[in-house]
């Protein structure tokens, strides 16, 4: 993630702990997208609820570094739209 955005200089590293809402964000993105292949998975393939929720965790594991920088954007988005950065 770049340190600043370069169309319009907002700052990205900001101070210790802030992310950590990004983080809530994250994990339930994450588990909506897991639960989703799960269900797909359960319902496709009539696999067992356990192997499907351990398939799905599978699949989802490549999706997982762009959810964490999308959960930092949603983070950032609801940041500025409560308190803007002038």
């Amino acid at each position: 993630m770049y340190s600043e955005c370069p169309i319009c200089s907002l700052k990205f590293e900001r101070e210790e702990g802030y992310f950590l809402g990004a983080m809530y964000i994250g994990y339930l993105l994450g588990l909506i997208l897991i639960v989703l292949f799960a269900a797909i998975l359960w319902l496709a393939l009539r696999l067992s609820l356990y192997r499907s929720f351990l398939w799905g965790m599978i699949l989802f594991l490549p999706f997982a570094l762009p959810l964490t920088f999308l959960a930092r954007v949603l983070w950032i988005y609801l940041d500025q739209a409560i308190d803007p950065e002038r």
